[in-house]
């Protein structure tokens, strides 16, 4: 795939070109863009994938950063990868790669729109405050199918966008897709105790045991931000998430490094949750905060504690919301046991393209079927939640 130089003229004084590298993209301009709370897309977190090689080379995501800019000044970008499967990305397509396949078709490559391996809503089309908002959002959207026809790719998919950002998408003839995930929000509480105080009484109840067995069992849980975390300590959180990604079937997405580098390179937004037991670090989970909200990634642990998970990956984090006065809780993808722990469902949103008109046609059956099962299931686990029912029922 050539280096994209001008890929859209939208106007005498807009245009859009593409770069490989976010080396090549000044620092100061890319993360002057509005990227909404999450921090997954800004300029140090891409470095951080490119540099450990988790992303580009023989990663399976080939970076294209689409630059719109007027009088060379950024006004908005959008960064797309060139996928050859369909490996961390959590609104899972293998189904459609298998439908694919058996019809002849080829799916891959194709084109994903999306923070890397990274299960975290926030915005996918990046505009400059006080750009023609409208204006270059499109000549963006243009600008990525004309990727898309450039590297052959069968269909393009924008991942945990943003609802404004799916509606936009769906006018531009991208076919929306309904997922949830588990989120845990903050209602004002004042501590830990006060959301307890929010829990019905038998789930309150389980969540206290939970926590009073696991601080009987270990000397102490802190934060240290990613400013101050030593080799050691990385070394460790990149050992624990290799070690669970295993145990659980899972993939190492994340190359030996990226650690090190994203603790560098977010110093203040990287936070890592240790626990210590008989005086030595034996667990930690990576978080990663914003003043809108708190995001957690990977976990790990040396011992076998019961409920030691909860309390460093869920517990922590929502008390640490609470004292930080943190709006939002996002603790990863997928995961029911979340739910009596406090987490709602919550809808999470992407958008489509296929190329086939026929195979198009299928998906876009598929999801109406998909969205009105998935609307279904939010509300039945909604009514089975931790919280006390208006009425006062205490559960």
């Amino acid at each position: 795939m050539r280096e994209f130089q001008v890929l859209v003229m939208a106007s005498t004084d807009l245009a859009v070109r593409g770069v490989t590298s976010i080396e090549a993209v000044d620092r100061a301009a890319w993360d002057a863009l509005d990227h909404g709370p999450a921090p997954f897309l800004r300029h140090s977190f891409l470095t951080a994938l490119e540099a450990s090689g988790s992303i580009g080379k023989r990663s399976g995501w080939r970076p294209v950063y689409l630059l719109a800019e007027a009088g060379g000044r950024l006004q908005g970008a959008v960064a797309a990868f060139v996928k050859q499967h369909s490996y961390g990305e959590y609104i899972f397509d293998w189904a459609w790669a298998g439908a694919a396949e058996r019809a002849g078709l080829d799916y891959y490559p194709k084109l994903v729109i999306a923070a890397p391996i990274t299960p975290a809503t926030g915005r996918r089309i990046l505009l400059a405050p006080g750009c023609d908002r409208a204006g270059t959002a499109a000549a963006l959207i243009a600008a990525v199918r004309a990727v898309a026809d450039d590297a052959g790719c069968s269909s393009i998919h924008w991942l945990f966008c943003t609802d404004d950002e799916q509606a936009l998408l769906a006018e531009h003839g991208f076919l929306p897709r309904a997922s949830f995930q588990y989120h845990w929000h903050n209602r004002g509480y004042a501590s830990f105790d006060g959301f307890l105080g929010a829990l019905a009484s038998r789930k309150r109840k389980q969540l206290r045991k939970e926590r009073a067995r696991v601080h009987a069992a270990i000397d102490r849980l802190t934060w240290v931000p990613g400013g101050e975390l030593t080799s050691a300590q990385l070394d460790r959180m990149d050992r624990w998430y290799r070690a669970t990604t295993e145990e659980h079937g899972g993939h190492d997405y994340l190359r030996p490094g990226f650690f090190h580098r994203v603790a560098a390179e977010l110093p203040a937004e990287t936070w890592v949750a240790e626990v210590t037991v008989g005086e030595r670090p034996a667990a930690g989970a990576l978080f990663f905060e914003t003043p809108q909200g708190l995001y957690g990634r990977y976990w790990g642990s040396d011992v076998e504690l019961d409920c030691l998970h909860f309390e460093t990956a869920y517990y922590a984090g929502i008390e640490r919301c609470i004292a930080r006065g943190l709006p939002l809780f996002e603790a990863g993808a997928q995961g029911d046991h979340k739910l009596v722990r406090g987490f709602d469902p919550s809808p999470t949103y992407s958008a489509h393209w296929l190329r086939h008109e026929g195979f198009a046609a299928a998906i876009e059956e598929f999801l109406g079927r998909e969205r009105r099962a998935v609307a279904r299931q939010m509300a039945e686990l909604a009514a089975y939640g931790p919280y006390r029912q208006a009425d006062g029922d205490e559960g």
